[in-house]
């Protein structure tokens, strides 16, 4: 029987039979193992490193310094141990007018910093950008000072100059390249500045009530990573009876750190592309194992009657199509390899360029889909080929499918399903995408017959004759045709998502973080400070710098009942209900806000204090309408009832608050004032002007992390684009697929109707006529499923506020009947050629 398969394939393989499904898989596979390399090369730096995003095995953050008697005991079980101070400052250069200062994040370190990864340091400024510099053990001398090359370029410094930290003066000797636990947290945005722990305290800048950091870095050798679980579980145990606020334990299980939302929508989207291209794939492989078994049935009516059983039959094509799944899926991962290398050229420097080598997994993975591919998709039609009768070798008549061959189409439909949420790694992406492509699958093919049934009341709408040859030629095919329409759909449908609809994706995108984005935060200023601050504003350009109260709170209470330690289990709702709140009020809701619950304060004098919150820290902390808040402010109590619910996008660097409260309610509270701004480069020099004569003020400068945000989302975009050719392929080959399977019959058809008396006109008219009727409706249905699939898609996973389009309809009408015009030209442009005496033998 091997013997036998052997010989049909090369048979099969030469007369062209198996060329399609062959370049079907090889697509798919090589779109899933492209992603799959990526990310698994990804995924295994970050197991490697994981221990260099703490600098540490354990690390105890604390808003007061450790215990001692903490220290004490780790110190007891063998732990090694290092210190951190963490806080923002200014740090000056320069005497008198002359001088510059620069916020600052200040980072005192003790000797044995980091206890995992490496700090890397240089004397370049250009390999300091580039995060290039020479591994180092060391910390920062007594009285010198390690930084950041923006803070040199910022206070027009250089290497060996003088900086000022509070009451002491240091010199700057290094540059920092890499520092291997820096985070990205706000305060991190601005640039470092390194210190020894020793000289801290001749600064003077920590003081009662400052906003410090503290973090403990513990570490033990691998043969000892029990003592430090044990000392963890110790520190949580006296953490939870002592009831001790203001401490956290991050590991690298329980830690977690958040990635920019930029580089999630990214990751998505990679996946969203590779499932769109498999899904396209699935479909081109299911049409091309149909037009295998249309063509086989025959060849399979003459073997049976030279005495092979059904079995047999069966055994032969499978072990056939197992040659060809295990041919395509291997040189589909071959593919995939290349096309990851190039997409971490297109990504450059968002990905590090000492990456693991690729482990077989990926490998494994391709092979596997494209077996799961060929198995679920191409199993149904062959098992028909079992059931061909004997007397078709006489007789031209196929019986209908048995109930095994169809329950095998559910078998594709879990594979389907399966491969989806296998390959996608979010529950919610997979199922939302599959639940849009069966759902169109099933609805497509509704519309499709219906609009079939429309037609033959518009035969006669036309009094000419290739329109009702069009028309009787759909009707005459009614499966085949609706198969055509719900095939050219579903492929156009994933062209259009990613097309039209990736347009306005893309848009969306960067429209969260525009060019013109503030690039410059203004904090701490006094309420008589507001109009002169404004003013000067104003004089450099700034045209868009509203002013916002800031009022710092403490949650106390919910509904009557008092916050504790026991109330939220949740470790970031601890967080929040145990820091102080950045609060604010206003009368009208800041335009880049949402509402998408309750309504806005009433305005009304006398009212009662109404709070605003937003969706995301409300569903945190189990907040909802009508509920009421406590907060202590400055030793005052505020009370305020939850009236509405607001949509953020916090990716659009303008200055945003959690919770905001009536002006009437919060008229005595203590406030300062913040404001975010586009400072245009001619202007660059204003922070400093300002702090210089306004010292209380703090002055942000995010520009380096916005250009670095916008390269990022550049690179992001490329890499996407770069995989659409994926997904362009694997249309192309459903629309090829699509066509080519009805061309054997279409071939008689013509041959029938020349001999007839039809012309070569008539039925070349008829043919466009027909391709354009399939293409446009398959074209509708299309851009409404990618519209659909689209809103879906931008709500519930990229977060983008979606807008209307009407054109992607237009855009699917005219390209619905352009590629099937086309398709059909380029696939079926023989049959006509076919001469039609050959074609009546052949019958």
């Amino acid at each position: 029987m091997l013997r036998l398969s052997l010989n049909m394939t090369g048979r099969d393989w030469r007369a062209g039979q198996l060329r399609f499904l062959l370049i079907a898989l090889i697509v798919a596979v090589a779109a899933l193992s492209a992603v799959g390399f990526f990310v698994d090369r990804l995924r295994s730096s970050l197991n490697r490193d994981a221990h260099q995003l703490l600098g540490a095995d354990l690390v105890i953050s604390a808003d007061q310094p450790v215990s001692a008697a903490w220290r004490a005991e780790a110190q007891k079980r063998g732990l090694l141990l290092a210190d951190t101070v963490t806080f923002p400052s200014m740090a000056q250069a320069g005497e008198g007018e002359q001088s510059l200062s620069q916020l600052a994040s200040i980072k005192a370190v003790s000797d044995g910093y980091p206890q995992r990864g490496k700090l890397k340091i240089t004397t370049s400024a250009s390999e300091a950008l580039d995060a290039v510099g020479k591994p180092t053990d060391q910390v920062p001398a007594p009285g010198t000072l390690w930084v950041d090359a923006a803070i040199l370029s910022a206070l027009n410094a250089k290497l060996g100059d003088t900086l000022k930290l509070g009451d002491k003066r240091f010199t700057v000797t290094q540059l920092i390249a890499s520092e291997p636990d820096r985070g990205a947290s706000f305060l991190n945005f601005a640039p470092r500045v390194m210190l020894p722990l020793g000289d801290l305290a001749a600064t003077a800048l920590v003081q009662n009530g400052s906003r410090v950091s503290y973090r403990l870095l513990l570490s033990a050798p691998a043969s000892q990573a029990r003592d430090i679980a044990s000392y963890q579980s110790w520190v949580e145990k006296q953490i939870s009876e002592q009831a001790i606020k203001g401490v956290r334990v991050e590991s690298i299980e329980s830690g977690n750190p958040q990635m920019q939302s930029t580089l999630d929508r990214a990751d998505r989207f990679l996946s969203l592309v590779g499932l769109l291209s498999a899904m396209l794939a699935a479909v081109a492989v299911a049409m091309a194992a149909r037009r295998f078994m249309l063509r086989h049935l025959d060849a399979c009516a003459m073997l049976r009657c030279l005495g092979l059983t059904q079995n047999q039959v069966t055994a032969m094509y499978v072990i056939e199509f197992l040659i060809v799944g295990l041919a395509g899926s291997v040189i589909g991962v071959a593919v995939g390899y290349g096309g990851h290398l190039v997409l971490l050229e297109l990504l450059g420097k968002l990905v590090q360029s000492d990456l693991p080598p690729v482990s077989m997994l990926p490998a494994l993975q391709g092979v596997a889909t494209g077996m799961l591919l060929l198995l679920g998709f191409a199993l149904p039609p062959i098992l028909q080929l079992r059931n061909v009768p004997h007397n078709r070798v006489i007789r031209r008549e196929q019986a209908p499918p048995q109930a095994l061959a169809l329950a095998t189409y559910g078998l594709g439909i879990a594979a389907f399903v399966v491969l989806l949420l296998w390959q996608a790694g979010d529950v919610t992406l997979a199922l939302l995408t599959a639940a849009g492509f069966l759902g169109g699958f099933a609805l497509f093919g509704l519309v499709g017959w219906l609009g079939l049934k429309s037609l033959k009341s518009l035969r006669g709408l036309v009094n000419h004759q290739s329109w009702r040859f069009a028309v009787t030629s759909l009707q005459r095919r009614p499966g085949a045709t609706v198969i055509q329409v719900v095939s050219l759909a579903l492929g156009l449908m994933a062209l259009l998502l990613l097309t039209v609809v990736r347009g306005d994706l893309m848009v969306a995108w960067r429209a969260a973080t525009p060019a013109d984005a503030p690039n410059r935060f203004i904090i701490n200023i006094l309420p008589e400070q507001k109009e002169p601050i404004a003013a000067r504003l104003a004089q450099a350009g700034v045209v868009n710098a509203p002013l916002y109260p800031m009022i710092r709170g403490r949650l106390v209470a919910v509904n009557g009942k008092t916050i504790t330690e026991e109330t939220y289990q949740d470790d970031r709702a601890k967080r929040l209900a145990d820091r102080e709140f950045n609060l604010s009020t206003m009368a009208r809701m800041q335009q880049q806000n949402k509402l998408v619950a309750g309504q806005w304060f009433s305005g009304k004098p006398g009212a009662p204090a109404e709070a605003s919150v937003e969706e995301g820290i409300a569903k945190t902390l189990n907040l909802k309408l009508g509920d009421s808040m406590r907060f202590d402010i400055a030793g005052q109590s505020v009370e305020a009832r939850i009236t509405s619910l607001r949509k953020l996008e916090w990716g659009s660097m303008r200055v945003n608050f959690f919770v905001i409260i009536n002006p009437e309610a919060m008229a005595d509270t203590p406030q300062t004032w913040i404001t975010a701004f586009h400072l245009p480069a001619a202007h660059g020099d204003l922070g400093n002007a300002l702090t210089r004569d306004y010292p209380n003020l703090t002055v942000v400068d995010v520009g380096g992390i916005l250009k670095q945000i916008q390269a990022v989302l550049d690179q992001v975009v490329t890499a996407v684009e770069f995989l659409f050719a994926f997904t362009l392929a694997s249309g192309l080959l459903v629309l090829y697929a699509a066509l080519m399977g009805s061309q054997d019959e279409r071939t008689r058809e013509a041959g029938l109707l020349r001999a007839l008396g039809a012309t070569r006109r008539q039925l070349a008219q008829a043919q466009l006529i027909e391709f354009s009727l399939v293409g446009a409706l398959a074209g509708l249905l299309a851009a409404s499923g990618a519209a659909a699939m689209g809103w879906a898609l931008a709500t519930y996973q990229f977060k983008f506020a979606w807008s209307f389009a009407p054109g992607v309809w237009v855009f699917g009408l005219l390209a619905g009947a352009l590629c099937a015009i086309a398709g059909g030209w380029l696939g079926l442009r023989g049959v006509l050629k076919h001469p039609p005496l050959q074609t009546l033998r052949e019958s």
